[in-house]
């Protein structure tokens, strides 16, 4: 292990895919307890839990690179993303989404780890608003 500080500051998403986004919709409202925040085409979002956790759903047409890792993507908040993901390349994982602005602050790319897992990062501006309280 390093000295050096980690970039990965803490859990800011997880994104579940799914092939009918207003049935996971529905299903996912009934245990929440709640209607998803944000609702955009082939996107809907829950904030859930103490620390208003974010669990996106996706439209599973909407999976980058078909036919390859696919499933849970969780995405941790770093204050650089472009310098986070070279490092993470330089370390042996390869690009599974560049960098992509989701819109009001939100930045997203991942990766394929050495060992398969897909592992994303992404500038949160919830994540931080939380983590100022």
């Amino acid at each position: 292990m390093t000295t050096a500080q980690s970039s990965f500051r803490g859990l800011a998403n997880v994104s579940f895919f799914a092939d009918d986004l207003d049935a996971a919709r529905t299903w996912y409202t009934e245990p929440f307890g709640i209607e998803p925040y944000f609702v955009r085409e082939g996107y809907l979002e829950f904030r859930i839990g103490d620390h208003l956790d974010e669990l996106g759903i996706i439209d599973r047409t909407y999976v980058p690179g078909a036919g390859g890792p696919s499933g849970a993507v969780v995405s941790w908040h770093v204050d650089d993303l472009s310098a986070t993901l070279d490092r993470l390349l330089a370390l042996g994982a390869t690009e599974h989404e560049g960098i992509r602005e989701r819109g009001e602050g939100f930045t997203t790319a991942s990766v394929v780890d050495p060992f398969g897992n897909l592992l994303g990062i992404m500038t949160n501006p919830h994540w931080l608003e939380i983590a100022g309280r």
